[in-house]
């Protein structure tokens, strides 16, 4: 049935071609755009001036012809080709978890190849750095005899695992699997925001939304040169396997916490591109320091462990004794070097937003080079100036919990009502060490159909990054986008949503 929505998607207008990026100095008129309003951010789409922007000449050439009805038409088949294919995620809160379909857009967010080779190039550089460092705490700790990061931010972490003191891992590489989170300011360049060295998840909807929008716009697709994304379960197992105690015959599994995980849609995905096993703790048992897994056909050996569940729920004889998640006695395995667990236990700490203003610093102390890709200004709210500066200017900031994430435990300051600013004041001044703060960024925005026609929407973008042997990217990444008129939040727990992002080949 989605395959008949999307049929014939490109025969309502024949195709143009690809132009010169033919402009126009005037506002757009009756039609998708009628209502589209600039503001004051960056728009990925439109000039100040309502010039589009060359990479966005064909799209928007394309669109401007298209009905309503067939925007609808189109939006709709996305939506069921999710639905088809039981894209969902979790949402928690007031002691219940629902499931939903997430939110795709119909319209992608488009980089050129010279703005993508620079985010190559910087997100490279981050994750040298930030394994270096990891590398670093669990050994030598220059950084801290230094005095470039303060201990207690190290040994004070929640994710500080004593344990990894003095172990080493395969090819330096503590984080294989990294999200960072970036953002375009008001005069185009683009700003990291937060680094996701844990778990990150979301690189199955970046997969599916290339499918469902590339069959929305074929023609336009074809004629783009776009970056090919496809590959990336294959990049994926590559790296697990470069990463395995033994090159021969390497067993991979992804460790899930099971079904009601909210990412579990993932897990599986994941496990089923890479024909590898999909387990869950019960799964998985130690005999004579080797990790098996349970199959029809009996125990299998387990090399690598690409693990979908934090460091506390590993191991209830190292760490939380009440978890069922785990498998008892993994962390003995792992560390007599008898299988490999990605990403590497205590990579929270380089994840953790009290570190991350450090890290252009880590950039020029262990590679010696300026940082590509710059930081947002951060306030540590443990600085005595800081805290008393963010304090009094808690409405025009975004304040975030150093542990907090999917957008939970943070104050958007500029939307916050007096109650909710007066409420997070006295959190902040109970527990400072425990929030940073950032300006509020005027993301930029980018078209998105909407029940209105077409309307910006603030976005960012999740590059993933693999580390193992070698550093592989994937051209483009998981696109999130707030579909509240006005709002900052771009999480899919917070009413965000997703869309495709197109990098171009020249």
């Amino acid at each position: 049935m989605q395959h008949s929505l999307f049929a014939s998607a490109e025969n309502v207008v024949p195709f143009a071609g690809r132009g010169n990026g033919a402009q126009s100095e005037m506002r757009p008129g009756p039609g998708p755009y009628e209502h589209y309003v600039l503001g004051s951010a960056y728009d990925e789409m439109f000039t100040a001036e309502w010039s589009v922007r060359p990479p966005y000449s064909e799209l928007h050439r394309r669109v401007a012809t298209l009905s309503s009805e067939e925007l609808h038409r189109r939006q709709q088949a996305c939506e069921q080709s999710f639905l088809h294919q039981g894209i969902t995620f979790t949402v928690y809160g007031n002691n219940q978890s629902t499931e939903r379909i997430i939110p795709t857009d119909l319209l992608p967010r488009i980089i050129t190849a010279s703005e993508w080779a620079l985010l190559e190039a910087g997100l490279k550089q981050r994750i040298h750095a930030l394994n270096m460092f990891l590398g670093d705490v669990y050994s030598d700790g220059r950084v801290l005899k230094d005095g470039l990061v303060p201990r207690a931010l190290i040994y004070g972490s929640k994710h500080y695992r004593r344990e990894m003191r003095g172990l080493p891992v395969p090819h330096g590489a503590y984080v294989n699997v990294c999200g960072t989170d970036l953002v375009r300011r008001q005069d185009g360049t683009f700003v990291v925001l937060e680094d996701n060295l844990r778990v990150p998840s979301g690189v199955s909807y970046m997969l599916a939304n290339r499918d469902v929008v590339r069959r929305a716009f074929p023609a336009i697709f074809r004629s783009a040169a776009v970056r090919p994304i496809e590959h990336y379960p294959q990049d994926l197992l590559a790296t697990l396997r470069s990463l395995a105690p033994s090159q021969d015959e390497v067993s991979i599994a992804v460790l899930s916490p099971g079904v009601f995980n909210s990412a579990y849609f993932e897990h599986a995905f994941l496990a089923r591109q890479m024909g590898v096993e999909l387990v869950e703790g019960r799964d998985l048992l130690i005999n004579d320091n080797v990790v098996y897994t349970r199959t029809t056909s009996g125990l299998k050996r387990v090399d690598v462990i690409y693990r979908r569940i934090d460091d506390d729920f590993l191991d209830p004889l190292a760490f939380r004794p009440d978890s069922s998640l785990g498998v008892p006695g993994l962390l003995s395995v792992y560390r007599a070097g008898r299988v490999t667990l990605c990403n590497a236990i205590g990579t929270g700490i380089a994840d953790d937003k009290s570190i991350y203003p450090y890290v252009p610093e880590m950039i020029e102390f262990y590679l010696g080079e300026k940082p590509l890709l710059a930081n947002v200004p951060t306030f540590r709210c443990r600085d005595p100036g800081d805290r008393d500066y963010v304090l009094a200017n808690l409405s025009e900031l975004v304040v975030k919990e150093v542990h907090g994430a999917g957008g939970y435990g943070m104050l958007v300051g500029p939307a916050a009502t007096r109650e909710e600013i007066a409420d997070f004041a006295e959190r902040v001044r109970a527990n400072p060490a425990n929030y940073i703060a950032q300006p509020t960024l005027a993301l930029s925005t980018c078209p998105t159909f909407v029940e209105a026609g077409i309307a910006p929407r603030h976005i960012d973008l999740r590059p993933y990054v693999l580390s193992g042997k070698e550093v592989t990217t994937v051209p483009g990444g998981l696109c999130r986008v707030a579909l509240r008129e006005g709002s900052l939040v771009v999480n899919s727990s917070q009413g965000g949503g997703t869309k495709d992002t197109w990098v171009l080949e020249t």
